[in-house]
C-alpha cells in the first residue's frame, strides 16, 4: 500500500516538475497582459450579445486571470455593473479557456493538435451558448438572477476579481517597464499563483493516482476504444461528467487530461473535459449563490450542451483535416531527475519567479494577498 502511494506521489511530482517552467512562463505573460489591460472599461464594452460584444468579451477574457473562481466573481461583477449577461458568461469562458498559461501547459503535456483544438473549441462553445441563451434564457429568469446577483453574496476570490492595477498611460513598453507596471506584474503573478495553486496540486495528485493505480485496460473499456465511432460520440458526453466530479478547475485539470488521453478518451472527449472546468461542483455552488438555483441549473445544462457540441464539431473538423494524432503520447512521466532542458528551464524560470516574488513582497503585496478572498468592497484593491 505504501509503495503504491509513493508511486502515485512520485508521478505527481514528476508531472509537476515537467510543467513547472511552462506554468511560471504562462503566469508571467498573463500578469504582463493584465498589467496593461484595465478591468474598468469591461462593463461599458459589453452592452449586449451582438458579435462585436462577444468578440470583445473573448479578448478581455483571454487577457485576464485563469483562475476559475476569480473568473466567475469578475463575471458577476461586470454583470452587476451593467454588462450583458451573455457577454459576461462569454468573458468567463474565455478567462479559463483562452489564456496564455493554459495553452503553454497544453502544448507541453498534450501536443500542438489538442492545444489548437481547444482554442478552436472555446469560441465555438461560446457561439453555441449565445444561441442557447437567446433561445431559452427567459427575461423573468434573468431578472431573478440579476436580483440575486445584486445581493452580493460572497463566493471565492472576490478580492482577486476586483483587483485592478493596470497601467493605462504611456506606450505599451513604457507601461510594462515603469515602476508601477513592474509592480503590477509582480502582484498579478503572485496573486494568480495563490488563487490556483490548490487546483494545480490537486490536479497533479489525482493525475498521479489515476496514472499509477488505474489499469490501462479499464480506461480502454470505459472509453469504448474498440468501437471508434461510438467512442467519438461517447467522449464528449462523458468528458464533462468526469470533470464535474473531479473538483479540479483552471490549469489544474490539464495533467488529468493527459492521463485520460493516454487512457483512450476520444479527441473530442479531451476537449470537452478541459472546457468543463466551469461546471465543476464547487463552481456550480457559486453559481447558486450568485444567481440562484434556477439559473445555476440553467448554466449547468447549457454549458454542458455547448461544450459537448463544440467538442464534437471540432473533432469532426480535425478528423476531416487529418489533424488528430495517430499516437497518444501525452507527457505522463515517472519520478526521475536528469540535467536536461526541462531542468535548466525550470532553474531559469524559478529565478524569474523569485525576482517577481521579491518585488511583490517589497511593494505591499502581502496586504493585498490577505484581502484576496474577502468580498468586494471589504478592503481596498489598488
Amino acid at each position: 500500500m505504501i509503495d503504491a502511494v509513493l508511486h502515485a506521489l512520485g508521478m505527481a511530482v514528476a508531472m509537476g516538475w515537467e510543467i513547472l517552467w511552462p506554468l511560471i512562463l504562462g503566469f508571467a505573460l498573463s500578469a504582463l497582459v493584465q498589467a496593461v489591460v484595465s478591468h474598468g472599461e469591461m462593463s461599458r464594452l459589453l452592452p449586449d450579445d451582438r458579435p462585436r460584444s462577444i468578440a470583445t468579451a473573448l479578448a478581455l477574457g483571454a487577457a485576464s486571470s485563469s483562475c476559475s473562481y476569480a473568473a466567475t466573481a469578475l463575471a458577476r461583477s461586470i454583470f452587476r455593473k451593467g454588462a450583458n449577461f451573455t457577454a459576461a458568461m462569454a468573458f468567463e469562458m474565455a478567462s479559463t479557456n483562452l489564456v496564455l498559461e493554459l495553452s503553454i501547459i497544453m502544448l507541453v503535456l498534450l501536443g500542438w493538435q489538442l492545444t489548437l483544438a481547444e482554442f478552436a473549441a472555446a469560441p465555438v462553445m461560446v457561439v453555441l451558448l449565445v444561441f442557447l441563451f437567446r433561445r431559452f434564457l427567459s427575461p423573468p429568469l434573468l431578472a431573478e438572477a440579476k436580483a440575486q446577483a445584486e445581493r452580493g453574496i460572497a463566493g471565492r476570490m472576490e478580492g482577486h476579481a476586483e483587483m485592478d492595477m493596470a497601467v493605462t498611460e504611456g506606450t505599451l513598453w513604457q507601461r510594462i517597464t515603469s515602476q508601477k507596471g513592474l509592480t503590477a506584474i509582480s502582484h498579478y503573478f503572485v496573486m494568480d499563483w495563490a488563487s490556483v495553486w490548490v487546483d494545480i496540486v490537486v490536479g497533479l495528485l489525482i493525475a498521479g493516482a489515476l496514472a499509477a493505480w488505474v489499469p490501462h485496460t479499464f480506461w480502454q473499456s470505459f472509453f469504448l476504444v474498440d468501437r471508434p465511432l461510438l467512442a467519438s460520440l461517447w467522449g464528449p458526453i462523458v468528458g464533462p461528467l468526469v470533470a464535474v466530479i473531479s473538483f479540479v478547475c483552471s490549469v489544474g485539470n490539464i495533467p488529468l487530461a493527459a492521463v485520460l488521453w493516454n487512457g483512450g478518451i476520444s479527441f473530442g472527449g479531451v476537449i470537452a473535459f478541459i472546457l468543463a472546468d466551469l461546471i465543476v461542483l464547487p463552481i456550480l455552488d457559486i453559481y447558486r449563490k450568485y444567481y440562484g438555483l434556477k439559473l445555476a441549473g440553467f448554466l449547468l445544462v447549457t454549458f454542458y450542451i455547448a461544450m459537448a457540441g463544440a467538442a464534437l464539431i471540432v473533432e469532426a473538423i480535425f478528423w476531416a483535416l487529418g489533424l488528430i494524432p495517430a499516437q497518444r503520447n501525452a507527457v505522463v512521466v515517472e519520478m526521475s531527475f536528469d540535467w536536461n532542458y526541462t531542468t535548466w528551464l525550470n532553474i531559469v524560470f524559478l529565478v524569474l519567479a523569485g525576482l517577481l516574488i521579491w518585488r511583490f513582497l517589497r511593494t505591499g503585496g502581502p496586504e493585498m494577498l490577505r484581502m484576496m478572498n474577502k468580498p468586494a468592497g471589504a478592503g481596498h484593491c489598488h
